[in-house]
């Protein structure tokens, strides 16, 4: 059986790493080294990691944790055009890489592959429980969690995923799709960047788009790039049905959504991207989600406060049910599913957190007093004396 065999820059081997022991092993913080912070962010793709920007350029002691590696689905796109300042584009996984280094620069501390498991209140604090049970203190939290992948429900497919079926890999797994016929299965902006990006290697690349045509749920200048591109092809109503060909995959079965019909057709490589599910059922009874697990806030309580809200003043824009806990990007109820979007409410959602400090903790503007300063104002407030030097964050890698 074929396993994963990693070779590290010192020259040791790791066979089928668990992911945690490979990013110890890649010097990469797997735990967090603060007692309390000033804010905790819950997810690295872009919003969460522009909150980290924002909070730790202006004196926040600001950590991310991020159950995979930071970036969101961002990170998995193969051309970025329309993000602002880089007219030629840019990679995704290079974009958050350098979004990353730029919150260290301030110094956010940032602990990866730790999934966040529970989320309570306590007093003043807010508490993050992670996936081994250790308990994190922050004054505030912004849940900040995006959408996972959501996975193709069609027989075979599952077996061959790896194989042959791809979920957001189409950067990784291009070259090696050189003369081949590949399918790509939706019909949004990932779909199309990773169509263009494939073209680039495959003989040809068939999209298969459920609805009538991409323009309803695509860019204009990918669609216009998909019409030029001479080994593209696009398929209106049309999605797969089936899939096999032993220890890789070799063919797929597609179906027309309108007629029905079926037909199997040869497949080297399938890379799936019809759409994304928030992954939120952690948050289950601690914050009100709506049918489709996105996480309602602020703007969704205009008619009258959550139940049991505490306060007397209205939930702030992007807050939740739970005062000191906000929200940002894809996971938001409501919210515009565009990376541009998600940057900005991650930056939003960190003058919210100042907000919350000055009028409802009752301390005052932080900006520039440096990491960990509302945190340390508010045990002497509470105790009535220093509890003495908090660790300082360091460099997650």
């Amino acid at each position: 059986m074929a396993v994963p065999i990693i070779l590290l820059p010192d020259g040791s081997i790791l066979v089928d790493p668990d992911v945690h022991v490979l990013a110890e092993r890649l010097g990469l913080s797997t735990d967090p080294t603060g007692t309390i912070y000033d804010l905790v962010i819950v997810g690295g793709g872009p919003a969460g990691v522009s909150a980290a920007i924002s909070a730790g350029s202006e004196g926040l002691h600001t950590m991310i944790v991020e159950q995979d590696v930071p970036g969101g689905q961002a990170g998995y796109s193969a051309l970025i055009e329309n993000y602002p300042g880089f007219p030629t584009g840019m990679d995704g996984s290079a974009l958050a890489e350098r979004a990353v280094e730029q919150a260290e620069r301030f110094g956010v501390e940032l602990v990866v592959t730790r999934r966040a498991t529970g989320l309570r209140a306590e007093g003043p604090e807010r508490r993050l429980t992670l996936d081994d049970g250790v308990e994190i203190a922050s004054q505030t939290i912004l849940i900040a969690i995006g959408q996972s992948f959501r996975w193709l429900d069609a027989p075979g497919c599952a077996s061959l995923i790896g194989a042959g079926v791809y979920y957001g890999a189409a950067t990784v797994e291009a070259s090696s799709c050189r003369d081949q016929e590949v399918y790509v299965l939706g019909g949004g902006n990932s779909a199309g960047q990773a169509a263009l990006f494939l073209a680039r290697f495959a003989r040809v690349v068939h999209v298969l788009t459920t609805s009538d045509s991409l323009d309803a749920t695509m860019s204009t200048y990918l669609t216009e790039r998909l019409e030029r591109a001479p080994n593209v092809v696009v398929h209106p109503h049309t999605t797969v049905a089936d899939a096999g060909g032993g220890d890789h995959l070799q063919w797929i079965l597609v179906r027309d959504t309108k007629t029905g019909e079926t037909s199997q057709v040869p497949a080297d490589a399938l890379f799936v991207f019809i759409g994304a599910a928030p992954r939120s059922e952690w948050l289950e009874g601690t914050l009100d989600r709506d049918a489709q697990g996105f996480l309602l806030s602020g703007h969704d309580y205009v008619c009258e406060g959550p139940a049991g809200w505490p306060l007397e003043r209205r939930p702030y824009l992007l807050e939740t049910r739970v005062p000191g806990v906000f929200v940002a990007g894809d996971v938001r109820k409501d919210s515009v599913k565009r990376l541009t979007a998600a940057a900005g409410e991650g930056a939003m959602a960190v003058q919210f957190v100042h907000q919350y400090f000055r009028e409802t903790v009752g301390l005052p503007a932080l900006t520039g007093r440096g990491a960990g300063a509302v945190a340390s104002l508010h045990h002497r407030t509470r105790s009535g004396r220093s509890l003495g030097p908090r660790p300082r964050t360091r460099p997650a890698r």
